[in-house]
């Protein structure tokens, strides 16, 4: 009556789960910094909805100097007498580092969303590379 694992079985065993993470690490590494971009996209789709959704009710989306603060609130009820009764976000979604996202609106009339990263800063490259709605998939 066997009571034990022999050395041999041991180190089968022990090569067979380190082939398994030769495999399977490499498809971790970077996943979390994937995803965390992943979910800024998402989170700036749903600002742009209701960005869409303002210049729908006002004719323009709101100005750079106004910036996504007027879609918590009329920011000129001259500018915009159409402004919603309720503002368009509750409450103003961060990105995955907990910063705000910054508002640009373009020369020809669109806008631009943009998050500084990890790094919290303009510029940067991989993990630290700027994320812009325009560029993410739609």
């Amino acid at each position: 009556m066997r009571n034990a694992f022999s050395l041999l079985e041991l180190l089968v065993v022990i090569v067979i789960l380190g082939i398994l993470a030769a495999f399977v690490a490499p498809n971790l590494i970077g996943a979390g910094e994937r995803a965390k971009r992943d979910l800024v996209c998402s989170q700036m789709s749903n600002v742009a909805q209701a960005l869409k959704m303002f210049k729908l009710d006002n004719g323009s989306y709101p100005d750079t100097e106004e910036g996504l603060q007027a879609l918590l609130s009329n920011p000129d009820e001259e500018k915009y007498p159409n402004y919603s009764t309720h503002p368009y976000v509750e409450k103003m979604p961060k990105d995955s580092w907990r910063n705000t996202f910054t508002y640009l609106k373009t020369d020809d009339g669109g806008f631009e969303l943009v998050s500084f990263g990890a790094d919290r800063k303009e510029g940067g490259s991989g993990e630290a590379a700027d994320i812009y709605y325009s560029r993410c998939r739609k």
